[in-house]
């Protein structure tokens, strides 16, 4: 593709900073240097027509991670690693919430839900014992127990084959599409363009500048911030970060629907809520783990009939529905559940793997790494 020369010197230039990635990490990273140094021409490029990865194809779960999840976090990370996770979480929460607005984003505390079957229990004998010990773990960071038995909403939710309900009653749920639209509103009136269908092939960098080679050409920069998460290697391959796909399906609006909240399931695997009187449900990468390491946007039959199976039998067992739409996301794994953020190189940052955490930390890192890009544009 050939620019012209309007194209090429005024409506892309040379931009200060270079973002790539339109996700919540690289929005929240273009809002953050706009508010604190208003001069910066900041570029925004986004390979998908829609942010690609997670950020507009996830559940809209404002949440931290189920007891069963922090359990074995403790198990195979420490405990000081776990409430430092779940501090970074939480707060990250309540700047989403203080930068976009809780109206503006449908932030709804309902509360969270993980349900557990006979077979669950067996795997964890002492639950009511181990309710007791995170909430006290916990008790530093919301000044207030977390956790707490509901067994009896479980008739009233209407699910089949659950001996045991445990409530959060921090967790909440939000509109993804309605806080992308906001984020991206903000980013927009700030001053930073946004340019779509942008595929970024490879990062040059220079002494003096870095280029990209895009889709529509040569684009030369000061400094790159690479906040595509899950899609990292295809620009950075010796980035830890390892693709995990999760599918999703929604119901059309359902009836007298009783269940509301936030619901976890099977250690987090499936994950389920309210929405416009609808149910959305997504999990089962624990089914196939390798076919699920992948950047394809698609669903497969497999992990579909899996989740209608648990629709079915445990969540509406009595309920008659029909399904909407599917769709898939991706997010950004790795071995450790911790987000890389950092200087990769003297005019490349990068804001990557989230962990399938991302409306949670999404904008605190995309704050960290505009403080990274912050001193290295001030410093030159």
């Amino acid at each position: 593709m050939n620019l012209s020369y309007w194209e090429r010197d005024f409506l892309l230039g040379k931009p200060d900073v270079i973002i790539i990635g339109a996700g919540i990490v690289g929005l929240s990273c273009a809002l953050s240097l706009k508010k604190t140094n208003p001069t910066l021409d900041i570029l925004v490029l986004e390979r998908g027509v829609l942010p690609c990865g997670a950020s507009t194809k996830n559940a809209g779960f404002a949440c931290f991670g189920s007891i069963t999840e922090l359990i074995d976090d403790v198990t195979n990370n420490g405990t000081d690693n776990m409430l430092s996770l779940v501090e970074q979480r939480w707060k990250g929460l309540q700047l989403l919430q203080q930068n976009l607005g809780a109206k503006n984003i449908d932030f709804q505390a309902l509360g969270g839900y993980e349900l557990f079957t006979p077979n669950d229990l067996q795997a964890y004998p002492y639950l009511s014992d181990q309710i007791e010990t995170y909430n006290k773990l916990l008790h530093p960071i919301f000044n207030q127990d977390v956790f707490s038995l509901a067994n009896e909403k479980i008739a009233a939710f209407g699910f089949n084959s659950i001996s045991s309900l445990l409530f959060n009653k921090f967790e909440g749920q939000i509109n993804t599409g309605l806080m992308m639209k906001v984020l991206l509103n903000g980013v927009r009136a700030a001053g930073v363009q946004v340019i779509n269908s942008v595929t970024v092939n490879t990062i040059i960098e220079e002494a003096d500048e870095v280029r990209l080679d895009t889709s529509i050409g040569l684009i030369k920069t000061k400094q790159v911030a690479v906040c595509t998460n899950a899609f990292t290697k295809l620009l950075l391959p010796e980035i830890a970060v390892t693709p995990g796909r999760a599918q999703v399906l929604i119901t059309n609006p359902i009836k007298n629907l009783s269940i509301q909240g936030t619901f976890h399931y099977d250690r987090g695997y499936y994950y389920f809520r309210n929405i416009n009187n609808r149910l959305l449900i997504g999990g089962g990468r624990n089914i196939d783990p390798e076919g699920e390491t992948t950047t394809e946007m698609e669903t497969t039959e497999v992990i579909m009939h899996e989740i209608k199976q648990l629709l079915n039998h445990v969540i509406l067992p009595n309920t008659d529905y029909t399904i909407d739409t599917s769709w898939a996301g991706i997010m950004g794994l790795g071995k450790s559940k911790k987000v890389i953020v950092k200087n990769h190189s003297e005019r490349i940052a990068v804001g990557v793997r989230l962990g399938g955490m991302g409306v949670a930390i999404g904008s605190e890192i995309g704050n960290e790494l505009a403080t990274l890009v912050r001193k290295k544009i001030l410093s030159e």
